[in-house]
């Protein structure tokens, strides 16, 4: 591409772009990706946009495609990759001047003089960094700016590279601009220093500005730049200097004034301050031991004392107080239990910490983090009268909740309690002691301390655990409190509540529940609405905890349940709808059946709150799984919920609707409970599996449910299912164990598997185009055990149970293979008997064992070769199934006894069933879907547990016996080893 002729032509395509007609946009874009690949295309873009009097935007533009053609074409390797000799001129273009007067433009160009370093600087590119040197010295603001922005995003990328090499080059580097960097810094901090008190506010962010960007470089090199930072001066010397900077900008505060620009830079750079210490912490812990002591008398005299009243602000609070947990955390500074196996430098570190956290710093610190930090502030409680949705949502971890100050507060008590549980337990039980009895209503600030120390004693409830006597608490002092029901003891009846919640699972008496659950009822009626949500999450944690007893929270079910839904109904915000619906999903969970007659109402809701919530994914999500419990809950009667559920689940799992990406996780859930407990298959519910092959095409992390599905039609209606679906399922399988994995291989053949067990006969012909995969697999030897079990598990089904089937497919493979047909099977056979060992699972190894046998009686010549490894199977499969009765020192077979409808057992599977008696469900076990039912009726007419293999066994020896006459019989029994002879004679005694 020429520069001269192209430059015109590609300006015009670039305005073009910028332009909001589609019709003239969409050409335009189209031709300036077609001149992506073109030589000389970005040398054109860079004289673009270094042309200061064009349109900013055809500039902008510009910038954007030299940035990501160089993430696509800067690479040697890459497609259509820059001649050497255009990349060397664009270098040199790029660093010819830092003037660009546009703030958006020059952070771009800066972002895209990076991405070339990472890649090419300091081998290709040497000069980089020189030239950046050079260029922040010069008099000129504009210029001496715009590469120290450049110069800070360059060191910010390397920096981030990773490979041992990249680290190399970075530590040399660091080594050898770090001091330059230093006294640039400064520079520049002692210039704004000056220029604070001037009143020249342009000139104050002006400097202010470059003391960040200076900064910025010395962070990423003072924490990326050195193997051992401890032992350079210049670092350390930096650090220590922190502090003392740190104080300075904290008193400029007072001088900024109200210039809200100027204020916002300097609160940047104070943080930048602490993101420094904190970053170098987390990367070279023992390097930070000389800075351990400065940084906790800082921190904590800031955050505890009133040196810092008046001049700190929310966030610097915050990483103050991270600071003092890092610290207190930090894995590094924790010795041994045998302080001889710990490192000295983690001695070191550990003598400063217990030298600065004494009894009375300590016991400042928890006081004040109880007195001050947790109260609840008059913004707080604004917030509450207001709004108290978004006040409860606040409190329980909104978007900002991780940047706040009342969190941060909270972990660090935790933090704090839990490494100095034994200096701050009694200084707690003191707070508690005080507050004794019931509070003054008009009393408002003793309303608020008694609600922080209640706070403190729920953070710290596993630490407290053998010094408080919490039933007895509650019982005297917050059951008590609960119950005054004056509208400023809201906090109060808040706050207990959440308390209980905390204590719950650690220390609560289950006789005391009743009362527990007495005091939720009446709170789920409060006039408060951030109360009742409160009180609604903590009957979640009473409902999850492990102690729960159903038989004790059934007297409060309907109520609570009709004041759930009440609230479910008030509440109007997303977030609060969702957390509700969540209390109500555990509700229904734990009590399961129970909950029948009460559900209508909510049943009734839900279809209005699914049309309300189609901008809210999220909020569907909860309704989603609400509806899991409650199909669940329902069982069969949840076939009333289809003219709603199934349009749900339709949604939910049509890969073509947007919201799958958020629903369908959930939506697949909810559609295999539904199958699951599905009385009967209905149009409408066979019709939606419509949206399975799309499913099966993507391989993705949900295959194993949908697997579980595809099972779940099987056994629910499996005629009109295969009928249906057979052939384009066939065709997904055949797809999918073409680049699936081996446990993969292993779901799609279960499936198969599944289908010819419930219907031998239609089973086989709808999964015809599998099977010749499998046998295939069989002859060949298939290496791994887990699938070569599998196979042997679905050719067994097909040979026991459609012989007529099996003869045609071994015709087919005979064909295929170019092989007799006997010789094929006795392959086959001889493969099975070498591979039996890898089939572990009892049901599988009977199924095996009859369906050898099954072959008999035969005057085949291969069969009969075979006979000896037919008999060896069968005898391994009775010592699997059979017993020795003591007394009379005969085998028996086992029977098996079916504990319960779900078909799990005490014995193994390949015994035989006895009979059909369903015995009661305890209140532990949840009771059998229908789709246990279904399996159990199954199991009862399969082979495998309805023959006796003992019998069988005998019935067809005696044939085989019969067919050849006992002259040509003895010589096959010959063949069997005379020890597996002898114990075949053991097990049939008694024929």
């Amino acid at each position: 591409m020429d520069l001269n002729s192209a430059s015109t032509v590609v300006l015009q395509v670039l305005t073009q772009a910028t332009s909001q007609d589609t019709a003239v946009l969409k050409p335009a874009e189209e031709q300036l990706k077609q001149w992506e690949t073109q030589p000389g295309f970005y040398s054109v873009l860079l004289n673009i946009f270094t042309n200061h009097t064009l349109d900013i935007n055809v500039r902008w533009l510009a910038v954007l495609y030299f940035k990501n053609g160089i993430d696509r074409y800067w690479r040697r390797v890459a497609p259509h990759a820059l001649s050497e000799e255009e990349k060397s001129t664009l270098r040199a273009g790029l660093i010819t001047n830092f003037n660009e007067p546009i703030n958006q433009i020059a952070t771009q160009i800066a972002v895209l003089i990076a991405k070339v370093a990472r890649l090419d600087c300091p081998r290709q590119w040497p000069e980089l960094i020189p030239t950046l040197i050079e260029s922040v010295k010069v008099q000129d603001d504009l210029r001496q700016h715009r590469a120290l922005l450049t110069f800070y995003h360059v060191t910010k990328t390397l920096a981030s590279k990773r490979l041992a090499a990249d680290r190399k080059l970075f530590y040399d580097l660091a080594s050898g601009i770090y001091n330059f960097a230093c006294s640039l810094w400064n520079h520049h901090t002692d210039t704004f220093l000056q220029q604070v008190s001037s009143g020249n506010e342009a000139a104050v962010l002006s400097s202010l500005e470059r003391t960040l960007l200076s900064l910025k470089v010395l962070r990423k090199l003072t924490v990326n730049g050195f193997v051992e930072p401890h032992k350079n001066m210049e670092v350390m010397g930096f650090l220590h200097g922190i502090f003392d900077r740190l104080k300075q900008f904290l008193e400029c505060s007072r001088s900024v004034g109200t210039n809200n620009v100027c204020r916002d830079r300097l609160e940047k750079t104070i943080i930048l301050f602490t993101k420094v210490l904190l970053d170098f912490l987390d990367q070279h812990p023992f390097s930070f031991t000389p800075l351990i002591q400065r940084s906790l008398e800082f921190s904590v005299s800031y955050v505890f004392t009133e040196v810092g009243e008046g001049i700190t602000f929310e966030r610097f609070i915050v990483q103050c107080m991270n600071l003092i947990k890092m610290i207190v955390k930090n894995y590094a500074y924790k010795p041994s239990k045998n302080f001889e196996d710990s490192s000295p430098e983690t001695l070191e570190a550990h003598k400063i910490k217990m030298a600065f956290f004494t009894y009375p710093t300590l016991t400042e610190i928890c006081r004040r983090l109880v007195s001050h930090y947790f109260l609840l502030t008059e913004e707080e409680l604004t917030m509450w009268e207001e709004d108290p949705e978004g006040f409860t949502v606040e409190e329980t971890g909104g978007d900002s909740w991780k940047y706040s100050l009342r969190p941060c507060t909270e972990v660090l008590f935790i933090d704090i309690f839990h490494e100095y549980n034994q200096t701050l337990t009694p200084v707690l039980l003191e707070m508690m002691q005080t507050l004794q009895g019931p509070t003054n209503v008009e009393d408002m600030n003793a309303l608020l301390i008694k609600d922080a120390v209640y706070n403190a004693v729920g953070l710290a409830a596993y630490e407290l655990f053998d010094s408080v006597d919490f039933d007895q608490w509650f019982k005297n002092q917050l059951l008590p409190e609960l119950q005054v029901i004056h509208n400023r003891y809201k906090p109060l009846r808040r706050r207990v509540i959440w308390l209980i919640g905390q204590w719950i699972s650690v220390k609560f008496k289950s006789d005391l529940r009743p009362m527990l659950y007495e005091a939720i009822c009446n709170l789920l009626q409060d006039q408060d609405l951030v109360v009742r949500i409160e009180t609604a999450t903590t009957l979640k944690l009473t409902v999850d905890d492990f102690e729960f007893r159903t038989d004790q929270f059934l007297p409060y079910l309907e109520t609570m349940f009709t004041l759930l839904f009440q609230l479910l109904q008030q509440v109007t915000e997303c977030d609060t709808k969702m957390h509700v619906l969540h209390v109500l999903s555990c509700v229904i969970e734990r009590v399961n059946m129970q909950i029948r007659p009460y559900v209508g109402c909510l049943v009734q809701y839900l279809p209005l709150l699914w049309k309300q919530s189609e901008e809210h994914n999220m909020l569907r999500c909860a309704i989603l799984t609400t509806l899991i419990h409650l199909v669940q809950g329902l069982g069969a009667d949840s076939k009333n919920l289809y003219p709603f559920l199934l349009p749900v689940i339709q949604l939910s799992t049509d890969v073509s609707q947007p919201p799958h990406v958020y629903l369908l996780e959930d939506g697949l859930e909810l559609w295999l409970v539904t199958l699951e407990n599905s009385p009967c298959i209905t149009p409408e519910l066979l019709r939606i599996f419509q949206n399975m092959s799309p499913l099966l095409e993507r391989s993705s992390e949900n295959l194993r449910t949908c697997f579980k599905i595809i099972n779940g039609y099987i056994f629910l209606s499996s005629t009109e299912f295969l009928q249906t679906y057979a052939v384009g399922l066939c065709q997904s399988f055949c797809e999918l164990l073409k680049e699936i994995t081996t446990e993969g291989q292993v779901q799609v053949l279960k499936v198969v598997e599944n289908a010819l067990k419930v219907n031998p006969v239609l089973g086989p012909q709808m999964f015809q185009p599998i099977l010749p995969y499998v046998f295939r697999g069989i002859i060949e030897g298939e290496r791994y055990p887990v699938v070569m079990s599998t196979y042997l598990g679905v050719m067994g089904r097909v040979l026991l149970q459609n012989a007529s089937f099996f003869s045609s497919l071994l015709n087919e493979m005979a064909h295929k293979f170019n092989q007799e047909m006997d010789q094929l099977l006795g392959n086959m056979i001889e493969m099975w008997v070498d591979r039996m060992d890898n089939i572990t699972q009892p049901e599988r190894r009977k199924l095996s064992a009859l369906a050898l046998l099954s072959l008999l009686p035969s005057d085949n010549s291969v069969i009969q070769d075979k006979f000896c490894g037919i008999i060896n199977i069968s005898v391994e499969g009775l010592h699997d199934v059979m017993t020795e009765d003591p007394e009379t020192g005969t085998y028996k077979e086992h029977t098996l006894e079916i504990l319960c409808v779900r078909f799990e057992t005490t014995a193994i599977n390949c015994m035989l069933m006895s009979h059909l008696e369903e015995p009661k469900v305890t209140e532990d076990e949840e009771p059998p879907t229908e789709q246990d039912k279904r399996k159990k009726i199954l199991a009862l007419k399969d082979p495998v547990h309805t023959v006796s293999l003992q019998q069988f066994t005998y019935e067809k020896l005696k044939a085989q016996q019969e067919l050849l006459g006992e002259q040509a019989f003895q010589p096959l029994m010959e063949t069997v080893d005379t020890e597996i002879v002898t114990q075949l004679q053991e097990f049939l005694q008694g024929f």
